[in-house]
């Protein structure tokens, strides 16, 4: 076997796709990532956490040389974690498939497992390896309704898919929380945002296990569990920071003008800005800046009678990741008509912040354009300051 001890007989043997730059077709993935699987032997059974992509298989296959397995778990039902399934089924005919009760169906739908070979496990329900216990948990909705996590009770060691992951590609085993926490916000932002409340449900369920270690299957185990589990804690709150998010695109330099003025003044009003000019834009860092942001001031020209498609864009993205934010509004300038701010606004169906009164004006800002400006940050700094976001 060619897998990497963790702790005694418990291996990590999954694969690190360094190559891989874009995930589900629309992540970027600037670090690459990992499909993490583990390995628990104990005396009497062994069993394996997790499996990879299809595309790594003969990873994973290599890394299980000689090893028979009699237990397969599968956490999640996603091809990244679940897709080299089928394989193992075949390679160990008589392994019996382990999953919550959402997964089976998943299971069943998208990998085309026989259903005969997969047992549901109950939350809270133990399986002994001989010295080694598992306890299955469920935590839905980190990211997917089906979501288990497997806690190895005599190390310590949880095991939770998805949650806590990151995607980043390394040669370490273990996190340096210097290089991986951006990893680790960028994964929340772009995969965990839309599910915070269920979130943190999740950490008061998992708040009385003690952890030595958390092995998530995208990136490097944490050897410090409380520093990534008070991030998640800081991130899922619903109380945003004193921020202002104010991404914008702009044609023929009217909208910058308005971007610059407003973000002037909110500055001078102590309440911090972040831009993001959408044509020059990584998404993953727009999400994560979603991520802590009170407001959001989208700020689009007119492109036919509608905003421009990167400022639908990012409408799009904010309404799908559901962030914190309590306040959004629109700024811009059309040519000669529009409904650039009727187009925005709605399409914040899901997310449903409050929307403040948008400034929206004909050619360059005139004098009581910027005016307007500066009533809108002035109204801003002041839901901030009602709501005890400012120190």
């Amino acid at each position: 076997m060619k897998g990497r001890e963790i702790r005694p007989n418990v291996y990590s043997v999954g694969a690190v796709d360094w190559d891989r730059r874009l995930f589900d077709s629309l992540i970027p993935l600037p670090e690459g990532t990992s499909y993490n699987a583990y390995l628990i032997r104990g005396s009497e059974r062994t069993a394996l956490i997790d499996a990879v992509d299809p595309a790594k298989w003969e990873i994973l296959q290599a890394n299980l040389e000689g090893v028979e397995v009699d237990a397969l778990i599968a956490s999640h039902g996603e091809q990244d974690h679940s897709g080299s399934l089928p394989m193992l089924a075949e390679k160990y005919p008589r392994a019996e498939l382990l999953c919550s009760e959402k997964a089976k169906p998943i299971l069943i739908d998208h990998l085309h497992l026989d259903p005969l070979r997969i047992r549901v496990v109950a939350d809270g329900e133990r399986l002994e390896l001989g010295g080694k216990t598992l306890r299955f948990l469920y935590t839905p909705w980190v990211h997917w309704p089906e979501t288990m996590s497997t806690y190895l009770e005599e190390e310590r060691i949880l095991f939770p898919c998805d949650f806590f992951g990151s995607h980043f590609a390394a040669s370490a085993l273990y996190a340096d929380l210097n290089l991986v926490y951006e990893p680790a916000k960028r994964y929340f932002a772009e995969i965990m945002m839309p599910h915070r409340p269920q979130i943190l449900k999740n950490l008061e369920k998992l708040a009385p296990l003690p952890l030595d270690l958390i092995a998530p299957s995208h990136g490097p185990i944490w050897r410090q569990p409380s520093f990534i589990v008070e991030r998640y804690l800081e991130w899922a709150s619903p109380i945003p920071k004193n921020s202002v998010l104010i991404p914008y695109v702009s044609m023929h330099g009217s909208t910058q003008r308005m971007v610059d003025a407003l973000g002037d003044d909110l500055v001078r009003r102590g309440v911090g800005v972040e831009f993001f000019n959408l044509p020059v834009t990584d998404p993953g860092k727009l999400a994560m800046a979603l991520v802590d942001a009170a407001t959001v001031a989208l700020g689009s020209c007119t492109v036919l009678a509608g905003p421009h498609p990167l400022a639908a864009y990012a409408a799009f993205l904010a309404n799908m990741l559901r962030p914190k934010a309590r306040w959004a509004t629109v700024i811009g300038s059309y040519g000669w008509a529009g409904k650039t701010v009727e187009t925005l606004a709605a399409a914040f169906t899901m997310w449903k912040p409050e929307i403040l009164p948008p400034v929206y004006i004909k050619g360059l800002p005139r004098e009581e354009d910027y005016v307007l400006l500066k009533q809108l940050a002035a109204t801003i700094a002041k839901k901030h300051e009602e709501a005890g976001l400012v120190s």
